[in-house]
């Protein structure tokens, strides 16, 4: 899609994205066990990585541009609003990084460039 897009980023993720985090996290582990990582997210500082580190890291497939919430973060990026940090937790007994939130922003990001500068908070 080329480079012509500033990706810019709040200073910290979105109140809502942390709910989210929890009910996808959720799914993986125990309540309780889902809870205490949010927590830990909530406390952890802002990182950056590339776009295509976290993709590789993840092995999730990419969303192509066609996918609606993967469109409607496009537009934020083109109409210059800022994005909130993608959440991630490292899952070390698979060697994978879980994508707690911010899927479709991070496809959204590579979508203009894989070598964009992603900020998150990873625990």
């Amino acid at each position: 899609m080329g480079k012509n897009a500033e990706i810019k980023w709040l200073a910290e993720p979105e109140q809502h994205d942390y709910a989210a985090a929890t009910s996808y996290l959720s799914l993986i582990y125990k309540e309780r066990i889902a809870a205490s990582v949010v927590q830990k997210l909530r406390r952890a500082p802002v990182s950056k990585f590339k776009a295509k580190d976290v993709f590789r890291a993840s092995g999730l497939s990419l969303l192509g541009i066609s996918n609606s919430h993967v469109e409607k973060d496009r537009k934020k990026i083109l109409a210059g609003h800022k994005l909130s940090p993608v959440l991630l937790v490292r899952d070390g007994n698979n060697g994978k990084v879980i994508i707690a939130d911010g899927y479709h922003r991070m496809c959204s990001v590579y979508s203009f460039d894989e070598d964009a500068v992603i900020s998150c908070k990873i625990v």
